[in-house]
Parts: structure tokens; sequence; C-alpha cells
């Protein structure tokens, strides 16, 4: 069954995903370009979506699919093979890919984000040791709530995260894009430099506080133990499943002047508009044993336990709907690419088919989508958002 209209109506989020695409610079010269830079992105796209890990795999399903992308793009002279699609994504410059994946993201998805986790993955076999090249470490932001990826920021090693974390708040911060959002980061974070660029674009923060902040963290610890009950807000939630029983009881307080920057001593911590400091205590039943885990974490939003529950388990969910996904769905993990910029690339593709597949009004799983979605040109269609006939 042919598609039918426009690849490029207003509500198909392919047609945007073609706009935003046409603004890439393309690096080749003009003159000997037989495969358009966005029927090259397209077809990247639309081969991730249908199960392919790889450029070669791309590659062969675009060849064995050519009749379903000519009803997008032209494709004069059909699809490149995997060598040199591989030699084009290591060209792209990344930085301009990753603008446009936040760019589409913010048309396509236009509401703006309650809850925002930002946290970093490795992609364990994209290291080159004969170059001394270590594997690509991306910094990835997550709307929790709608199961978004919103955006992403290469780094050298997780060591760098402090530096790529404000380009990335910049970038998605763009025409008040996190206003009034709770934006939650894990404790590499806990600064006052990234505290007070998330305040800046009008957004609250919510960091965790581990080792890294021993002081810190002794101070909140002591004050949760001594602190009157009834300045505490309290709740306890219950979560039962695969195999096991979690308890978590989580504790806040809003007595933060001791925080405030003129009662601490010079060379402390002095986070901007501390409003919130949380105590999440966690006990879990297992078949053959039993564990807790303490953990804390300081706000500059006025949140009671029941909305920093919510927002501290939103963070930890990014673990399971990006990561584990990237690695188990979409073999992050597996991905070999080492040279140029097609690590970096191919992982803001993965994110293009995340949100794309995740957006489908059914009760299938992502994985069983993906499969459909190579079999069936007429599924892969209603992924891309593209009507039929």
């Amino acid at each position: 069954m042919p598609l039918t209209g426009p690849a490029r109506g207003e509500t198909s989020r392919l047609g945007a995903l073609l706009d935003h695409f046409s603004v890439i610079e393309d690096p080749r010269e003009p003159w000997r370009v037989a495969y358009p830079l966005p029927e090259v992105l397209l077809l990247v796209v639309c081969g991730t979506i249908a199960d392919c890990d790889d450029y070669d795999h791309i590659a062969a399903w675009g060849e064995a699919h050519l009749p379903f992308l000519r009803q997008i793009l032209p494709y004069h002279h059909g699809v490149p093979g995997g060598r040199w699609l591989t030699l084009l994504m290591n060209r792209i410059d990344p930085a301009l890919f990753s603008a446009c994946f936040t760019a589409w993201v913010r048309e396509t998805w236009p509401e703006r984000p309650d809850l925002v986790a930002i946290d970093g993955k490795t992609s364990r076999r994209s290291h080159d040791r004969s170059a001394g090249k270590a594997p690509l470490h991306l910094v990835s932001a997550f709307a929790t709530t709608s199961r978004l990826v919103l955006g992403q920021e290469a780094v050298a090693d997780k060591s760098n995260e402090t530096t790529a974390i404000p380009v990335l708040l910049d970038r998605l911060a763009a025409r008040d894009g996190l206003k009034g959002a709770t934006v939650s980061i894990d404790a590499i974070a806990c600064n006052a430099t990234i505290a007070q660029a998330i305040t800046d674009v009008g957004a609250d923060y919510l960091l965790a506080v581990k080792a890294n902040q021993p002081t810190l963290r002794s101070e909140i610890e002591d004050y949760f133990a001594n602190a009157p009950a009834d300045i505490l807000d309290s709740v306890i939630d219950l979560d039962k499943g695969h195999g096991r029983i979690e308890e978590r009881s989580v504790t806040v307080s809003r007595e933060t002047e001791w925080l405030a920057g003129e009662r601490r001593f010079p060379g402390e911590l002095r986070l901007p508009g501390a409003t919130t400091i949380i105590k999440v205590r966690s006990r879990t039943e297992l078949k053959d044993r039993c564990r807790t885990d303490t953990r804390y974490y300081i706000s500059s939003a006025a949140l009671t336990a029941e909305a920093a529950a919510h927002a501290v388990r939103g963070h930890w969910g990014i673990e399971n709907r990006l990561h584990w996904v990237l690695d188990v769905v979409f073999g992050d993990d597996q991905a070999r690419l080492r040279t140029g910029h097609g690590a970096k690339n191919m992982a803001v593709v993965r994110h293009f088919a995340i949100n794309l597949v995740r957006a489908v009004a059914d009760k299938k799983s992502l994985k069983l989508r993906r499969k459909l979605a190579g079999w069936d040109v007429k599924y892969l269609a209603s992924i891309l958002g593209l009507p039929l006939r």
C-alpha cells in the first residue's frame, strides 16, 4: 500500500526531521555528490529503526527497500554501500548533528518537560587501543515523564561530564525550553557552577550528594539524624516486581538556612538557592538476601516528600528507560565504530530512532517494534508518522 501525501506535511515527524536534516552542512564538494545528505541520513535512521545495528546491514536493508525510500526522497542513484556510509558518517560535524536532533525534538514534541534527567553512558566497544582513543562517553538529557531523549553531548570520558553539562543545558534552554523544569543530575554535578547554570535558565536542580562531597554529605546525615520530626515531611513508596520487594522511605526538609553562602566557611560548597534537602532510604528484599541503601539530594525546588520521591524515581529511570534500551534493544555496547565522528553520530541516530519507536501507540515492546519495522514497511511508515492509503 503506497504512501500518500508529501513527506514534509506539518503533522509528520518525518517531515520535520527531513527539514532539519536539510540544514546540516554537507562536507563534500557539491559536484561530487551522488547521494545527497538528507537521503543518507534518512536511510540511516530508517535502517536503525528497522533493527539494523551497523552500516553494512543498513545499506543492505536500504537496497532491499529502495521502492519504499523512493516514496519519500528521490534516491536517483540508489543507496550507498556500508563502507561509503561509514566514511560519510565519520565526517559529519557531530555538534551540528546534535543541534539538529534537539531542534527536531522541540518542534515535534513542543510541550516543555517537567522532569529532565541528565546522565552519562559509555559505549564500551567504541575505543581504539591502537590509537590510544578512549571509548565514547555521551551525556544525555532525558524527559522522564514522557520518556523522550531531549539532547546529548559527547565527552572524552566520565571525568569531563562537568564541562559537557553546561553546553547541553544551553542547547536545551533555547527559547525557554527548560523553564519550570526540574533537572536531576548525579553527584558529579553537585557543584555551584552547574547549579547556577540550571537556575539561570529558569529551571530547578536536583543534585545527588555522595562521597565526592564528604563534608556536605556528613552534615546532611547529621541533620536528618537530629532534626525534630515535626519539621520533616515523609512518604513511603512500595515497589514489587522482578522477584524483589523494594520499600523506599523519602524524607524532606526545607530548613536549609544553614546551607546559605554566608553561613559557610571559605572553601565549603555553596549551592545557590538550595531550598530542600532529601533523604531516600531504600530496603530491598531479594530471594536470598536483603540490602539497604541511603542516598541524599539537594534541590532548589520547594518539594514535598511525594514530589521528591517522584523526581528521584524519575532520575533512576534513565538507567532502565534509556541506557538499558540502548544496550539491550539497540546494541550500543556492541557497536565497534572507532574512527572519525562515526560513533558520536550513530549515538545521535539511535536517539532519533528511540524517540520515533517509543512514540508508537501500541502495546508491543520496543524490540518487537524494531523487528516489525524491518519486516513490514507499513509498520515502519506508521513509526515515521506517514499516512497510508
